[in-house]
């Protein structure tokens, strides 16, 4: 039998952070079946995407004092154990409850649960893995997040196309699997022992440093620009460019996962030799764009082509902004990475909520287009966040 090594650990937080891409993804492509077959208006399928997102805020900031206290390892099999048990009851709790609505609530707390505690952990496990190149590394961690999107969008879609809209249950039921699998390889994996807590930088000095919170703030506008996008382009493809939902899905939320992943994939191959701060001003300028592009232009395939180039702009923001954290505080530990997901959640709560808050009250282009605020932050921050990093290198 093949011994186990670091590589095996790897692998199970590639898949950890698919099974992420699973909780984050798989609801939105059913937002028409649930706003047809229960009668949910935009808002509250907005607030769905608010209820995950916020769960997952949750476990970030609980997950500051407990994760060195519980063990990673524990915690990585309860955070699959709960993705898992979420994504059945997403399957039964809708259809056997009075209000549909409670049920798909019920479920999302439970997977959120899930993916919260997935978030925090995988990305100090990679952080923590022998090896230099650690901006790289995160890059292509995340690429499986965008690859996972990928994955989950096309085989779903295909799903729905061949058994029909009525049978939309089996999908979570099937998807269920994925946690299942990942779960008993956390189970086997060899971890890197966490540093002292004498070592780690106390979070006291993270959340008084400018640095950290102005990277904190971007971290944010990041999570925001990413999900005002990805959670509503499969609506916003069907209902705001009258395309079919089977073409919607394929053409919107696919292609902006595989940009993602594209982008995510080279830099983790190549992105030690690249410039992670000016790369991310360039993203910001080009993601402003993608959203006029998106919600502004009448033609549906340019519209859509919008959609796929704010896949590429996004795509290095979020583990760009861990990497860059990272690196101004290599011993920040757990504690900073919790920190960091906690801002990421909020901006993936704050995006996906006002899109649907502004598309009920005008419609969803309006809504989309409220996403370049964003972009528009993010821009101006790594302005001012680039000298004083530079001081912070050169002082050490």
């Amino acid at each position: 039998m093949q011994s186990i090594n670091y590589k095996s650990t790897l692998h199970a937080c590639y898949l950890g952070y698919t099974t992420q891409a699973l909780i984050v993804n798989l609801p939105p492509l059913l937002f028409v079946v649930f706003r047809d077959k229960f009668g949910l208006s935009y808002t509250m399928l907005g607030s769905l995407v608010v209820v995950i997102f916020i769960t997952q805020l949750v476990v970030d900031a609980l997950a500051i004092k407990f994760v060195d206290k519980i063990g990673q390892r524990v915690l990585a099999v309860i955070a699959h154990i709960f993705a898992a048990i979420g994504m059945i009851a997403l399957a039964f709790l809708p259809r056997l409850l009075p209000q549909p609505y409670v049920g798909l609530v019920i479920a999302s707390l439970l997977f959120a649960f899930g993916g919260g505690l997935i978030e925090v952990l995988v990305s100090p496990i990679v952080e923590s893995l022998p090896g230099d190149a650690k901006a790289s590394s995160m890059s292509l961690l995340h690429s499986f997040y965008s690859w996972g999107q990928v994955l989950v969008i096309i085989l779903s879609t295909v799903a729905l196309l061949f058994v029909g809209q009525d049978l939309w249950f089996l999908l979570p039921l099937l998807w269920a699997v994925l946690p299942i699998v990942t779960l008993f390889k956390f189970t086997r994996v060899p971890l890197v022992p966490p540093e002292e807590e004498s070592k780690r930088t106390p979070l006291k000095t993270l959340v008084t440093s400018k640095i950290f919170l102005i990277a904190l703030l971007l971290m944010v506008c990041s999570g925001a620009a990413e999900q005002a996008m990805g959670q509503w382009a499969s609506l916003f493809a069907e209902k705001g460019l009258g395309i079919s939902k089977t073409l919607g899905d394929l053409f919107g939320p696919s292609l902006f996962a595989v940009m993602m992943g594209i982008v995510r994939t080279l830099y983790g191959m190549k992105g030690q030799k690249i410039n992670i701060q000016k790369t991310l001003i360039v993203c910001s300028f080009l993601c402003i764009l993608s959203f006029a592009i998106t919600a502004l232009v009448p033609v549906p395939a340019i519209s859509l082509l919008g959609c796929s180039l704010c896949g590429l702009t996004v795509s290095l923001m979020w583990p760009g902004m861990l990497s860059m954290t990272a690196g101004g505080y290599p011993a920040g530990g757990t504690a900073m990475f919790a920190m960091m997901a906690l801002g990421g959640d909020l901006g993936c709560s704050v995006g996906p909520w006002l899109t649907g808050i502004v598309a009920d009250s005008s419609n969803l282009n309006i809504g989309l287009l409220t996403g370049m605020i964003f972009p528009a932050i993010m821009l101006i921050g790594l302005f001012i966040l680039k000298p004083l990093l530079k001081s912070k290198y050169k002082s050490r």
